[in-house]
């Protein structure tokens, strides 16, 4: 029977560096968090229903080139195709930090951030009238 020997090694959270999952946004929408459950851009975007043409999924075809509004992506392996600075490839890319495409975001699954009550302004406390006030 062996043993097993569990050790206990402390860690400096001080010391730690956390970044958050980059934002995908559309012409400024904010459509999707990238975190790290897709292995592309690519693939975060056909989750959330985006409509972008693709053939080959391997930075050699082209055909899912898109414009880069802000932001930068990082490649998981080099594109054969040309690109302008402004171009990504989501086939072969992941953002590197928040990013924003120039893609429509027209038919996307997209989350719709909802007023909460509390946050509503009571029109009757703002009246002059002390009547009306507690």
């Amino acid at each position: 029977m062996s043993s097993l020997t569990l050790t206990f090694k402390p860690v400096n959270f001080s010391q730690a560096s956390f970044k958050k999952a980059p934002i995908v946004s559309l012409q400024g929408m904010p459509v999707l968090l990238f975190n790290q459950q897709h292995l592309t851009l690519l693939e975060a975007l056909e989750q959330k229903k985006v409509k972008i043409f693709s053939e080959c999924r391997s930075g050699f075809c082209g055909q899912c080139k898109t414009k880069v509004k802000s932001g930068s992506v990082a490649y998981i392996k080099e594109p054969l195709v040309e690109l302008e600075a402004d171009e990504c490839l989501p086939c072969c890319c992941v953002p590197d930090g928040d990013i924003d495409l120039a893609l429509s975001a027209e038919g996307a699954e997209v989350v719709v951030r909802v007023a909460s009550p509390k946050s509503q302004v009571n029109n009757d406390s703002l009246s002059d009238n002390p009547a009306t006030q507690n």
